[in-house]
């Protein structure tokens, strides 16, 4: 049976945004997302961390080429992210609530279409040093 191993890729953005429910009262909003509500917006330096799992190529003795993986996560997530308000620069976020869990999803269905369905793939997100969530395998 071959090798299966997991190799990952660290990347970081930073961008603001802001916890808000529209269809929610101000008061609402505010008892619920606290701080993550402020109507100034706030910012994060997120961190995510990308787990290709598969099998090692015999030819390479890879399992990805972790310079490809730096260039489609550059592309696909850093380019599209980083220094944005996810809240208004970004469409993915333009009718989606910017939390961490929201957006290592929309990460993860950035980065699927673009990675052979052959590997596993997982992220997770630091949104702080302590707080973070994982999508995916």
């Amino acid at each position: 049976m071959p090798a299966k191993v997991s190799v990952y890729r660290k990347a970081r953005f930073n961008a603001a945004h802001r916890l808000n429910n529209p269809a929610w009262s101000e008061e609402k909003n505010l008892e619920v997302f606290g701080l993550c509500n402020s109507p100034n917006y706030h910012g994060h330096n997120y961190t995510i961390d990308v787990k290709l799992t598969g099998e090692i190529d015999p030819d390479t003795g890879y399992v990805f080429d972790l310079k490809i993986l730096k260039d489609i996560i550059d592309q696909h997530v850093v380019e599209k992210f980083d220094h944005r308000n996810l809240n208004l620069d970004t469409e993915e976020f333009k009718y989606l609530n910017p939390t961490a869990e929201n957006i290592v999803v929309v990460i993860w269905n950035l980065l699927r279409d673009k990675i052979d369905k052959k590997y596993e793939l997982g992220i997770r997100l630091y949104e702080t040093e302590r707080n973070f969530v994982e999508y995916g395998q």
